[in-house]
């Protein structure tokens, strides 16, 4: 059972895909996912297989919404290459602070095993830990940090995860359609070769705002039948017999495989057991810093900072039954984007966005039942199936 608040969000069990959210039956829908930032930063991801070097983004506006001071602690959530955490590190020797402490996550084994150097160089200070950020409370309390100074979140996948054909993120090269980011759970062919065509077909419509979907996961049932699907490119042959061409030279398989990724990984409902966690974690005055890539990553971030609280009673019996609620954070700021120098260096930054609020003395709202139903699929009732 992970701490506090992060109980209100459970983990997806292994192998089951959400439906429904927490409270409500109805799918909240997202809007506006399908626009271009999603599918230019999965090519660009793909593009970069040929640039080793990971450059994290909005490196300068992160570090500056995260601030740092003498014997803080902080937390990067995603560690990925390491680029937040040596920033960190680099920020706090230049400062000449005291006794900072730098914890870091991931759910990636190999991530982790590379992160190994940037642990030696730094003196004690980086603490690098397997795990899933949606148990960043639990963790952190673990490793005796409760509460922290701030955490960085950079949401998604890496281009390393990309890079490697036999993780399965992508079709640019062959590989086994895996896109798991911890060796735990089903992968992306055990879920097109197990689950309905309804629920393949909501996996693509919700999270990857495929309007074929329809015909997708008809194509995807149907090939399934002859031969399983084993590898990217034979997922992408079967898109691209499913649906015409894009006029942008976007690859048609583009938005099924974020889909299926964001599935396989519960991306979302990961996120928001982070959030929830972090701010759990949060000291008053302490930053949560979030860089997204897609809208569905956006709003749920939008929205978690921009909760207010529960209304608090009255003190007076003269007074009004509730008081107003206040803000859980406070000094919201972003979407804050890439300027044009950093693009140019570095394409994937062209989507990314980043959020950042400061945490108020006001209790965490305990109601995410809204925010809940944007990381599940809708819900359906006995005998209903929606025509595909």
């Amino acid at each position: 059972m992970l701490a506090h608040h992060n109980a209100l969000v459970p983990a997806r069990p292994a192998g089951k895909f959400v439906r429904g959210g927490l409270a409500k039956e109805a799918l909240i829908r997202p809007r506006g996912v399908g626009e271009e930032a999603v599918l230019e930063r999965n090519s660009e991801l793909s593009s970069e297989a040929d640039h080793p070097l990971h450059v994290p983004v909005l490196l300068t506006e992160v570090m500056e919404a995260l601030g740092a001071k003498d014997g803080g602690t902080y937390i990067d959530a995603t560690f990925g290459a390491g680029g937040y955490s040596a920033a960190i590190l680099r920020a706090q020797e230049a400062a000449r602070l005291q006794a900072t402490r730098l914890l870091a996550l991931d759910r990636d084994r190999q991530a982790v095993r590379d992160g190994a150097e940037l642990v030696a160089q730094s003196a004690g200070r980086l603490t690098l830990v397997e795990g899933r950020f949606g148990e960043i409370a639990e963790i952190a309390r673990e490793h005796g940090l409760d509460p922290v100074d701030g955490v960085v979140f950079d949401i998604g996948v890496s281009s390393m995860q990309i890079d490697r054909a036999e993780r399965g993120f992508s079709f640019r090269h062959d590989g086994p359609l895996d896109m798991r980011m911890s060796p735990d759970g089903p992968t992306a062919a055990d879920l097109v070769a197990s689950e309905s065509l309804d629920t393949i077909a909501d996996i693509l419509r919700v999270f990857g705002e495929e309007r074929h979907a329809g015909r997708i996961s008809r194509a995807i049932v149907a090939a399934r039948e002859v031969t399983p699907i084993l590898t990217t490119r034979a997922l992408q042959r079967i898109v691209a017999s499913a649906v015409p061409p894009s006029r942008d030279g976007i690859d048609p398989a583009t938005r099924t495989f974020q889909a299926l990724r964001i599935a396989v990984n519960d991306e979302l409902g990961e996120l928001l057991r982070g959030l929830v966690g972090a701010a759990s974690l949060l000291a008053p005055g302490g930053r949560l810093v979030v860089v997204t890539f897609h809208s569905l990553e956006d709003r749920i971030v939008k929205r978690f900072l921009q909760g207010k609280t529960a209304p608090e009673p009255a003190v007076s019996r003269h007074l009004p039954g509730e008081a107003a609620p206040s803000r859980a954070f406070t000094r919201i700021a972003g979407p804050i984007g890439a300027g044009p120098a950093e693009i140019a260096r570095n394409p994937r930054a062209r989507s990314a966005k980043l959020r950042f609020g400061e945490r108020g003395s006001a209790p965490l709202a305990t109601d995410i039942s809204a925010l809940a139903d944007l990381t599940s699929l809708p819900q359906r009732g006995p005998g209903r199936r929606r025509r595909a």
